[in-house]
């Protein structure tokens, strides 16, 4: 935010005096609405109406203009056609109004017009150091009893709770309220962002996190405003206060052509981008809102599951079947019950029942029943957490199962969860399990989700703490290798141009010359040794095996002239205007494993580093994660093991394992080069060579990609 202050916002969710400009009296009107609102919600402070064409309005006294009110207003509410609001907002900051909420619509969202009156708005803000929400959005409610702020055009909020919603979308944002009444969601804090042109979803998590009020955040995004920002205040937030997102656009937007596999796989997957980087931040994405609520239902409760390991207990296999299947998929494990505790069940369940985990005590399970297993689940030292699933019989009705669920609860702390299933209306005894502080659902996969959100947010609260390490760097070399290639005009560096630059960061490459004639590139081979590979040298070929510009294993001299022969042809074939300085004649590398680390930069992230698995199908296979640079030395390691082929990494079939320790190090240099030169737009190691524990890893091929010389790059 540019405007304002981004910690507390005090003037938007805690004014005591209020000015609605264009309240009304006129049915329909937004203006009348909104102002009912703020009169029946409660509102502890003094509301003023402010219109020339009313005397009163909702039976309140109301004034011409904001000169006339009688004290200044903490916080102004504006509704009047786009052409007035910088006019507004300029007479509010005149008689020192701290915060102003733009309702009207007619702003950026309708054209270039629109965007030229959204500029004065802001403007006029900036002038006055104000905090703007808006333009175009629904408003902004606080349920708190001491404030009962509700300044949307929403006739009813949903209860007092302590889930906070940022919503991008007013329309949404007024369905969520209906859903929240009617799914007794409570809720602390709302707002409606509209356009962003003020404070956006960055300086509300930061207001929000400081709200004792709020234990769990929630945002619907279509975009970021300022994604670096974000992750950073996320990360800050997410120590103390779940965040839960759902982001809308999974398709891939927005791809531009890239010079690199790094810059190839980071446009083209930028859904795949926000996940990453969400989880970097502790952020809990989720794909549906129905996800996003049930979620936050049971942060809401304040439970901690300090692990995955869960038990089911169910009195219907087929429910118990899907509660199975749904943990699996979310990551969650379900241990089997232990030898004592099945003997210590054995004795109290019908012969037929389940003692496996799913336990299933099947229909003839009564309230007793209920109460007695669910309490020997909770004692038991293998589990987490239990998820009790009940559907009443004919010899069990629903209150009597609510009963034996709230007294077994009552025998431990471990988080507990229910699942009410059944063909009748079971809301009355939802509702008392939830005041009870267990969170009821109606389908046993609703239940697991938010259950494994849970689990992942105290695994991000208890993650080993690292630091991020500094490694030396020989900088005198790093600058003259950026150096000659501004020298000689060129902003693309292929392997034999970037290689000085990357070693000057420490990473490791094989011996290798630049031979510009076949006798040079026999006496290079005579040099290194044998055998060896031969690259076509080309600032203009970003993939040499896609023109046949690659030879391995050459063993002697006759074999290096019939492979330049052979190159030096398929080469002009297939790139015929590509400049070239020759070949590159390289000592050949004992086999590893081949993987990709490489950097991106993004307008709104900055510098991004990526790893996956390498080689010439890496776009292909798309095995790939990014982090935020720079990195800690943990979020190295993770990316290493986030991806789907991080198996054969470890060792798989005899294999040995592969050095993760240096292949975590080259990953965390690479970030610090991503810091350190802002120059580098994009780099690819590709392949990086992991050789077995001990061996270390070796950079086979690279490329660089300078930003012109008119600018450094795009900086973090």
């Amino acid at each position: 935010m540019t405007i304002g202050r981004s910690v507390g916002l005090d003037e938007l969710f805690r004014p005591s005096s209020v000015a609605v400009i264009g309240a009304s009296n006129r049915p329909g009107h937004v203006g009348t609405s909104l102002f009912r609102n703020l009169l029946q919600a409660g509102f502890q402070g003094v509301v003023y109406p402010v219109n020339p064409s009313w005397k009163s309005v909702s039976g309140v006294r109301c004034y011409p203009d904001i000169a006339s009110l009688p004290e200044v207003p903490d916080l102004g509410i504006v509704i009047v056609p786009a052409a007035r609001v910088a006019g507004v907002v300029r007479e509010l900051g005149a008689r020192g109004t701290r915060g102003v909420i733009v309702i009207s619509a007619g702003f950026r969202e309708v054209g270039e017009a629109g965007r030229t009156l959204e500029e004065e708005v802001v403007r006029a803000a900036e002038a006055h150091s104000m905090s703007l929400v808006g333009p175009n959005c629904f408003g902004v409610f606080n349920t708190d009893p001491a404030v009962g702020l509700n300044a949307t055009f929403s006739e009813s909020l949903p209860p007092a709770g302590n889930i906070a919603f940022v919503s991008q979308s007013g329309a949404l944002g007024a369905g969520i309220l209906q859903y929240g009444i009617a799914e007794r969601i409570g809720f602390s804090r709302f707002v409606s962002v509209g356009n962003r042109a003020g404070v956006d979803e960055n300086d509300l998590l930061t207001s929000l996190g400081n709200d004792p009020a709020t234990r769990v955040i929630l945002l619907y995004v279509e975009s970021l405003a300022h994604g670096r920002r974000f992750l950073e205040a996320a990360r800050e937030v997410t120590e103390r206060t779940p965040v839960l997102v759902i982001k809308s656009g999974r398709t891939a937007v927005g791809e531009r052509a890239a010079k690199s596999h790094t810059g190839s796989l980071a446009q083209s997957g930028r859904d795949e981008l926000f996940d990453c980087l969400f989880e970097q931040a502790g952020v809990q994405r989720v794909e549906t809102l129905g996800e996003l609520f049930r979620s936050a239902k049971i942060f809401s409760k304040e439970l901690a599951l300090a692990g995955p390991r869960l038990v089911v207990l169910t009195n219907s296999g087929g429910p118990g079947i899907v509660a199975a299947d749904a943990a699996i998929r979310h990551g969650l494990e379900l241990p089997p019950i232990d030898a004592a505790t099945q003997s210590g069940l054995a004795g109290r369940l019908p012969s037929i029942a389940s003692l496996a985990n799913p336990v299933d005590m099947t229909a003839d399970a009564g309230a007793a029943m209920y109460r007695e297993t669910l309490t020997t689940l909770l004692a038991a030292a293998g589990f987490d957490g239990a998820f009790v699933i009940a559907t009443p019989t004919g010899t069990m009705t629903g209150s009597s199962v609510v009963d034996a669920i709230v007294a077994a609860k009552r025998t431990s702390p471990k988080p507990l969860v229910a699942c009410l299933f059944g063909l009748t209306d079971l809301s009355r005894e939802a509702a008392s399990l939830e005041e009870q502080g267990i969170p009821t659902y109606t389908f046993p996969e609703e239940a697991i989700g938010g259950l494994a959100a849970v689990a992942r947010y105290h695994a991000w609260r208890t993650r080993p703490r690292t630091e991020i390490r500094r490694f030396p760097v020989d900088r005198a070399a790093a600058d003259a290798a950026i150096a000659r290639a501004r020298a000689a005009g060129v902003t693309v560096l292929p392997e034999y141009a970037a290689r000085s630059l990357l070693e000057a960061y420490g990473i490791r490459f094989p011996r290798s010359a630049l031979a510009a004639t076949p006798q040079a590139a026999v006496d290079a081979a005579e040099a290194i040794g044998y055998p060896v590979v031969m690259k076509v040298a080309s600032p203009d070929i970003s993939h040499k095996t896609d023109v046949g510009g690659v030879a391995l294993g050459l063993g002697d001299a006759a074999a290096v002239r019939s492979a330049w022969t052979r190159l030096d042809s398929a080469v002009r074939a297939a790139a015929p205007t590509a400049r070239r300085a020759g070949f590159e004649i390289s000592a050949q590398v004992p086999r590893g494993k081949e993987v990709l680390v490489g950097i991106q930069r993004d307008d709104g992230f900055g510098p991004i580093v990526v790893f996956g698995m390498g080689g010439i199908y890496v776009e292909a296979l798309r095995d790939v994660t990014f982090r935020l640079a720079p990195l800690r030395q943990l979020s190295a390691e993770l990316m290493v093991r986030s991806v789907r082929a991080y198996p054969i990494l470890a060792g798989v079939r005899g294999e040995p394992p592969s050095d993760l320790g240096a292949l975590t190090e080259a990953i965390e240099r690479i970030s610090q080069l991503a810091v350190e030169r802002p120059e580098v737009v994009e780099l690819d190691l590709n392949p990086l060579l992991v050789r077995p524990t001990g061996e270390g890893v070796v950079a086979v091929d690279a490329r660089v990609v300078l930003a012109p010389p008119s600018r450094s790059g795009p900086t973090a």
